[in-house]
């Protein structure tokens, strides 16, 4: 059976094929992953892009590596399959009300994007979801794909290893000049970089991405894109204590832009700025490197008096 409609930018790792998105992958379009075994094949995060295609690629289950719109698009196209998604991101799933949870968006925000998941996105509701656990692996007949949890870009994220292939699905950790994402309720940025530093340490011939970079070739290669993913953090965190040399509300940090361009027009832009930059003022506020000066107004203290070590 043919399981793999040809597409000109599709790529072939054995039996692992990358399905290219359209735009290179771009949000809202993503490369959706799928493994054929010997018995079985897994559809791995079906994108809104294979609505376009002459002929859908076959598949006994889809999987979502989290529960983000954009990950989902593509479910609604194999109603009559399972979905699985882990145990944390499942229920976002099963009711549109528990995926606008996940985000945490505020109200006006909340209401237009509710039209845009269900109308864009073609959100389904699937109360049978199955889930699955770090660690679990899904035997499809001579090709293994093994769930690693790796949280913070929501609770339930996770990257698989398929083997014999060796290549390792990144999802939205897409190793692009944007950074991490953690600006949603259900994101965390300290679980972010502990999962940076768990993907850093996994060896393997293949890295995939949901969006942009699509497939990296050998670990050199990964580390480099990984580290320079992983550094926007810190320089989000330079940028925020320089802007902290003077008092500053909330709402200025949040209209000065850290996360987005100040020009990106993004509708949800600000609760993820708002959510992100507290994660830094907390944790800068706990090493002691800022101070809340009068109630809501933050500033960065002189690097002199920073707590550090003794």
């Amino acid at each position: 059976m043919s399981v793999t409609p040809e597409a000109p930018h599709d790529r072939s790792l054995g039996r692992v094929t990358v399905l290219s998105g359209e735009r290179g992958g771009r949000y809202p379009h993503g490369n959706s992953l799928l493994v054929a075994g010997s018995e079985e094949t897994l559809l791995v995060d079906p994108s809104l892009s294979l609505a376009g295609r002459e002929t859908l690629p076959f598949t006994d289950r889809v999987l979502n590596s989290h529960c983000h719109e954009d990950h989902v698009a593509g479910n609604h196209l194999y109603p009559n399959v399972p979905w699985l998604l882990h145990e944390e991101d499942a229920p976002g799933i099963r009711s549109l009300d528990a995926m606008m949870a996940i985000y945490g968006m505020s109200p006006a925000i909340e209401a237009a994007f509710r039209t845009v998941i269900v109308e864009d996105f073609h959100f389904q509701a699937r109360p049978d979801v199955v889930s699955f656990r770090d660690g679990d692996v899904f035997d499809l007949g001579d090709t293994r794909v093994r769930v690693i949890h790796a949280p913070g870009h929501t609770r339930g994220h996770c990257v698989l290893h398929v083997e014999p292939e060796d290549v390792l699905y990144l999802g939205d950790i897409d190793l692009s000049s944007f950074g991490p994402y953690y600006g949603d309720a259900w994101s965390s940025l300290a679980d972010f970089e502990h999962t940076l530093a768990r993907v850093r340490d996994i060896d393997a011939r293949w890295y995939a991405t949901f969006h942009h970079i699509g497939v990296v070739e050998g670990r050199p290669a990964f580390l480099e894109r990984l580290d320079r993913f992983a550094a926007v953090i810190g320089t989000r965190e330079a940028r925020l204590l320089e802007f902290l040399a003077e008092p500053r509300s909330a709402a200025e940090i949040v209209a000065h832009r850290f996360v987005y361009r100040p020009g990106d027009a993004v509708p949800f832009a600000d609760d993820v700025e708002r959510r992100s930059m507290t994660q830094h003022l907390a944790r800068f506020q706990e090493q002691g490197r800022v101070d809340e000066v009068e109630a809501g107004r933050y500033r960065a203290r002189p690097i002199s008096s920073r707590n550090g070590p003794e």
